[in-house]
């Protein structure tokens, strides 16, 4: 007996496998990159030297630890990794694709259990089968080992919903990288934010104790007579533009730190290190570009719109087979009898076999079906062609950044040595009674634009590098292969002057 219930269990499992060829999928071809073979070259001083500092060939294998400079930063991006619920959202993303995956794969194999049940009856004299004379009541009781409805998979269609639900299972574990390499960037980018209205909050409350002297000299020289009300006025007007711009960066400061709160999903502790000087040191001075053909299987995001390809793809496969006749077999070996205390006697020996076929004729909805993933699929190769042309583009866009960044914060020093030179000379003309204030007026304009842009461009070569190193597939790796946590990577800058100490001298 144990025997024949061993038979009943396995022989659907062997014979779905004896069957398991036949796949009806159109065999997959990777679509050619829409994309040159190699990044637009930009003529400048690039503070990025591809693939010559670092000592690894992809900036996917540098660490988020080496690559960033600021042990305070360092702190705030391990909180955020944890906290976040970005990323704990695509964690659960995960999970639920992973278990998705795991319904569609049960679907391959015999569902095989144990059950009983009792039918019990009356029956009318005139339905009775023996005649009036028979029993007005019949019972039926049944107890063995069932295979309920399993359907042999012989085109596949079973094993290709299987791997579409595979593929984008890992197509959302690729999500989640992204979500992870993206947490890391949006941290740093917030921070050096909060830190640039930091730093011109610093420069703007020196420039008001400038404007402020300024003007308590043109009011002594008026209450001397010396100068006019004009002058006054101008010198007023000065103190006020700067005390209205505190106001804004005030304004600008508190929603960067709410910014950086949201991604950190609590409050700044203060038990972070201190932050270091806000300049070009605190990150990575040269990161390696590789080649664009690296991006298909270093960024996240590609590999994630591939393995969407995939599923398309096998989707198809299963709606080919959905054309052809569908085979399902259920099953029962066990007892059965009228009364319930001989059921397991040897004599109630019980089995069932009842397999079903079934085969469309009038196929129009089948049809669609087919051309539904048919289009699908070709939605996923136009998504896949999409994705790795918008990497493209942001890569070649942050490295024309690189090669710019450096000279444009060259000539901002430049003039800003000039509009200070030239506020020096105008203060002394004024007091000396040659030009009037307004000359004093516009150089110091001249000298607080200057300084303001120079601490602005400064922020956008560091938002640069962040989005190269993001565009590169770099943040998901938490440190370099070969180095340590803490240990900096070949390349780093070292003593780099603040921003604001530039814009100072």
């Amino acid at each position: 007996m144990s025997q024949a219930i061993f038979r009943l269990a396995v022989l659907p499992v062997i014979l779905s496998m004896t069957v398991a060829g036949c796949s009806l999928a159109p065999r997959y071809h990777r679509p050619a990159a829409p994309i040159p073979a190699d990044y637009p070259s930009y003529e400048g001083r690039s503070e990025a030297r591809p693939g010559v500092v670092t000592g690894v060939e992809n900036s996917a294998d540098l660490g988020w630890r080496q690559f960033f400079q600021d042990p305070h930063l360092l702190g705030l991006i391990d909180i955020a990794l944890q906290n976040n619920r970005d990323l704990r959202i695509a964690v659960h993303r995960v999970e639920e694709a992973r278990a998705q995956y795991g319904i569609q794969r049960s679907a391959l194999l015999p569902t095989v259990g144990i059950g009983a049940n009792g039918q019990i009856q009356r029956s009318p004299e005139g339905l009775r089968m023996g005649g009036p004379e028979s029993p007005s009541v019949s019972r039926v009781y049944q107890a063995g080992l069932a295979v309920t409805s399993f359907e042999l998979d012989f085109f596949g269609r079973l094993r290709n919903l299987s791997e579409a639900a595979f593929q984008q299972f890992l197509a959302t574990q690729e999500a989640q990288r992204t979500v992870h390499i993206s947490l890391v960037a949006q941290v740093a980018q917030a921070y050096f934010i909060l830190r640039a209205a930091e730093q011109q909050h610093e420069l703007m409350r020196r420039t008001l104790a400038s404007r402020q002297e300024s003007f308590n000299i043109v009011q002594a020289r008026f209450e001397n007579g010396v100068a006019g009300a004009l002058d006054v006025n101008q010198a007023r007007g000065q103190l006020e533009t700067v005390r209205a711009d505190i106001e804004e960066i005030r304004r600008e400061q508190a929603q960067a730190q709410n910014a950086l709160r949201v991604l950190l999903g609590q409050d700044v502790p203060d038990t972070l290190p201190p932050p270091a000087v806000f300049g070009k040191g605190q990150l990575l001075d040269s990161i390696p570009a590789g080649l664009p053909s690296e991006l298909l299987v270093r960024r996240p995001d590609i590999i994630s719109a591939e393995r969407n390809l995939l599923a398309a793809n096998a989707n198809i496969g299963a709606a080919r087979a959905a054309f052809f006749p569908n085979i399902s077999i259920t099953g029962m070996l066990g007892f059965a009898s009228t009364a319930m205390g001989g059921l397991f006697s040897g004599s109630n020996r019980f089995w069932s076999f009842a397999p079903q076929i079934t085969s469309p004729i009038f196929g129009t909805g089948v049809r669609g079906n087919l051309d539904l993933a048919e289009a699908r699929n070709n939605i996923a190769v136009a998504q896949y062609e999409q994705t790795i042309q918008t990497a493209f583009r942001e890569v070649a866009d942050a490295l024309a950044g690189e090669a710019t960044y450096a000279g444009q914060l060259d000539a901002l020093r430049a003039l800003e040595d000039s509009a200070a030179r030239t506020l020096e000379i105008a203060r002394m003309r004024y007091e000396s009674g040659i030009d009037s204030f307004l000359q004093v007026q516009t150089a110091e304009v001249a000298l607080y634009t200057a300084q303001r842009s120079f601490l602005q461009t400064g922020l956008a070569s560091l938002m640069n590098r962040v989005d190269l190193y993001k565009a590169l597939g770099g943040g998901w790796m938490e440190n370099t292969p070969g180095l340590e946590s803490g240990q900096k990577a070949p390349g780093a800058a070292s003593n780099e002057p603040s921003f604001l100490e530039v814009a100072d001298d």
